[in-house]
């Protein structure tokens, strides 16, 4: 029956064809050709052996498909609440908007969120509260002992996104708003481009696995041209990319078609290369070579602030990598931690969704793991992974961080409608695209205000929320200035749901939680090695503070 349907369809639209041409009425030509077309479409439908919809249900079978296809948009604006949305709910999407222009974020009748949900969060005010203080805002010095060009970095900084996967228009965007706000912008791993240099904002120069901006041609490190692009007056520090929230473990691949000219100017590739960003580095392999291969970069950059970013995995490891720093007498000027809800251009959802440590209990680790080592004081932690608002930067101070960094919110400001197209390249509103006709639509010129006012006011905004807790400054921001709801009748403060480490406590008596880990770890492998043997060689560690 059905297959005589679509004949059906299909004789009807050649009848009504040969009507209109015997008697020369051109209307009947529309339907007869659609006729003609929805017979086509449906005999094409029967035989297809891809769509099971559609090899049941010939023509009317594509009404699902574009339903499918506008779904997300329908449950984002006219289904969801402000508080359900993800991966960033309508409420602080608009929150963000309103700031980059120029607004105050503010919202009537009271809050939207269930206070007694478990997992709730909030900071206790004072009464005796004080006014936001007036001046400049507060910066954290990124500098170390063996660091001679230090850099005071803002509290809210522009996260990794290279060129390549934003456009130039939002690149440019970013850094002229950085340049106006006197923040950092991170190059992320595609390196430096012209779009960063144009507008002059302090960047942070990102060092990835496939060393794009200092490669050779067979995708080692070069050192003389890091050196070139490290020294120049812009770039205020370096970051060596361990890993990525989103996707930690994962490299990553540009197809050659995405390599214009520009971009392999930046990356240092040929045009129309693919390109690989292996997993892991080549240029060290141990806790020992990270931290030479550090010192190296900090000498061939001129002595600026050198660290890393990473997303914790393995305890472990990261352990190994503090005692890499205690036999070595050398540590990184700062540390990144990127958390397991990180943005990522593309990834795989079971990366995205279940890989890697989120950033709450990622930072309070790597705090706690440089305080039980005595290398606190010295290595300043920057907290990256939705960071959006001026809670979320008091939040993370408390929680063990000096600084933030926020990407997918610095994409708001400068128009993303998070329609979750990134890796399309058909971002509708030219953010995340190499496609120019797209980009345009970006305007350089209204964007960087947009990414200045929404930076300065997030600041501000965690400038008054200190204020409101009787506190002078963000020093004085601790684990115990924050609660969390554990259950709907017990609220906790972070000092005493989760375990604080005490000065050197590592070397001298650690916790029974931290004992198989910390004993297992080694400065000459990332591997782990039999107790026996890190108990003799770490009975006596050398300790550069």
């Amino acid at each position: 029956m059905r297959v005589l349907a679509v004949i059906s369809v299909f004789v009807v639209g050649l009848a009504f064809g040969a009507l209109a041409w015997a008697t020369g009425a051109w209307g009947w030509w529309l339907i007869a050709g659609a006729g003609l077309a929805a017979g086509l479409v449906g005999v094409y439908d029967l035989i297809q052996k891809h769509h099971s919809v559609t090899r049941n249900y010939p023509i009317v079978g594509h009404m699902r498909f574009l339903l499918e296809e506008i779904r997300p948009e329908i449950r984002q604006y006219f289904i969801e609440a402000n508080t359900e949305g993800r991966p960033f709910d309508r409420e602080l999407r608009d929150l963000v908007y309103d700031r980059a222009k120029g607004n105050h974020g503010e919202e009537p009748f009271g809050t939207q969120r269930d206070v007694n949900a478990v997992g709730y969060e909030f900071v206790a005010h004072s009464l005796r509260a004080k006014p936001k203080p007036d001046g400049p805002q507060p910066r954290v010095r990124l500098g170390g002992p063996d660091c001679t060009q230090p850099y005071d970095i803002a509290l809210m900084n522009v996260s990794a996104m290279s060129f390549g996967s934003l456009s130039g228009n939002a690149i440019e965007s970013l850094n002229g708003g950085a340049a106006l706000g006197g923040f950092a912008h991170d190059t992320g791993e595609g390196s430096i481009s012209v779009h960063h240099r144009k507008h002059g904002g302090d960047l942070i120069m990102e060092i990835a696995s496939g060393y794009f901006g200092c490669r050779t041609d067979d995708g080692r490190f070069d050192p003389d041209k890091f050196a070139e692009r490290a020294r120049i007056d812009q770039v205020k520090a370096i970051n060596i990319k361990l890993s990525q929230g989103a996707k930690p473990g994962l490299g990553g691949l540009l197809p050659g078609a995405k390599v214009n000219a520009e971009v392999a100017a930046a990356r240092g590739v040929a045009v129309g290369t693919t390109v690989v960003s292996p997993p892991v580095h080549n240029a060290f392999s141990t806790p020992i070579e990270l931290m030479e291969f550090i010192a190296r970069l900090r000498e061939l950059s001129g002595g600026k602030p050198v660290g890393f970013k990473l997303c914790i995995g393995s305890k472990r490891e990261f352990l190994a990598l503090c005692k890499g720093m205690l036999a070595t007498g050398i540590s990184p000027d700062f540390i990144i931690v990127d958390g397991s809800e990180g943005g990522t251009g593309a990834g795989p959802v079971e990366f995205e969704d279940h890989v890697g440590m989120p950033l709450t209990e990622g930072l309070m680790f790597v705090h706690n793991s440089l305080v039980g080592v005595g290398l606190r004081e010295q290595i300043r932690i920057g907290a990256s992974g939705k960071v959006a608002t001026g809670i979320d930067i008091v939040k993370r101070i408390c929680q063990g961080a000096d600084f933030t960094l926020s990407a997918r919110a610095m994409m708001f400001a400068v128009g993303c409608i998070q329609a979750q197209k990134c890796h399309t390249n058909a971002c509708p509103v030219g953010v995340a695209t190499q496609d120019p006709k797209r980009a345009r639509a970006l305007v350089v010129s209204d964007k960087i205000q947009r990414v200045y006012q929404y930076q300065q006011k997030t600041v501000n905004s965690a400038m008054q929320i200190v204020a409101s807790m009787g506190l002078d400054s963000f020093e004085q921001l601790t684990p115990r200035k924050l609660f969390r709801r554990v259950d709907p009748q017990v609220t906790m403060t972070y000092y005493d749901l989760f375990e604080w480490l005490e000065h050197r406590q590592l070397l001298t008596h650690p916790p029974q939680a931290w004992h198989r880990d910390w004993m297992t770890a080694s400065a000459e492998t990332l591997d782990p090695v039999e107790v026996a043997e890190v108990v003799e060689s770490a009975a006596a560690p050398r300790s550069i503070d």
